[in-house]
């Protein structure tokens, strides 16, 4: 997708998630919104969904797509690496990410976001996966950052 269809299209689902997201301040019911927006809107993402830390785990939260890896082995991965170093990872072809964990092996490129709650802390992470190599860049970082800040918004 070129830049200016995909900047056009983050500007339409930013507005429509943010009208969308102010009927209710759950944040549960925010994340399961922003998940299907994002799924449905963008072609190109294979898998759409959040990673929790639990007990300092990463556990599946909210997704769609194939069927997930239900916890992410400690300190391994783009999730992970997303977590250790808190901040956005763009990987254009995870088969050339060491560690990389493979929950479904049609995965190509792939993008993490940290998700952090009121107090800025990280919880989880964002995670899209697409079928295509190098799907993801600072377009992306930039809406998927935005669109994240709406979850705990007063």
């Amino acid at each position: 997708m070129d830049t200016k269809k995909k900047t056009g299209r983050y500007e339409r689902m930013l507005k429509q998630i943010e009208e969308i997201t102010r009927k209710t301040n759950d944040p549960y019911a925010r994340m399961a919104t922003i998940i299907a927006v994002l799924h449905h809107k963008m072609e190109h993402f294979f898998w759409t969904g959040f990673y929790f830390l639990k007990n300092d785990k990463l556990i599946v939260g909210q997704y769609q797509g194939p069927v997930a890896c239900q916890e992410l082995q400690k300190n391994t991965g783009v999730c992970w690496a997303g977590i250790n170093q808190k901040k956005t990872i763009i990987v254009p072809n995870v088969d050339e990410f060491p560690g990389h964990i493979a929950c479904d092996s049609r995965s190509k490129s792939e993008i993490v976001v940290p998700l952090k709650n009121l107090e800025k802390e990280i919880i989880g992470i964002l995670d899209i996966d697409s079928n295509e190599y190098n799907q993801f860049d600072e377009i992306d970082e930039k809406y998927l950052t935005q669109i994240l800040e709406l979850i705990y918004k007063e």
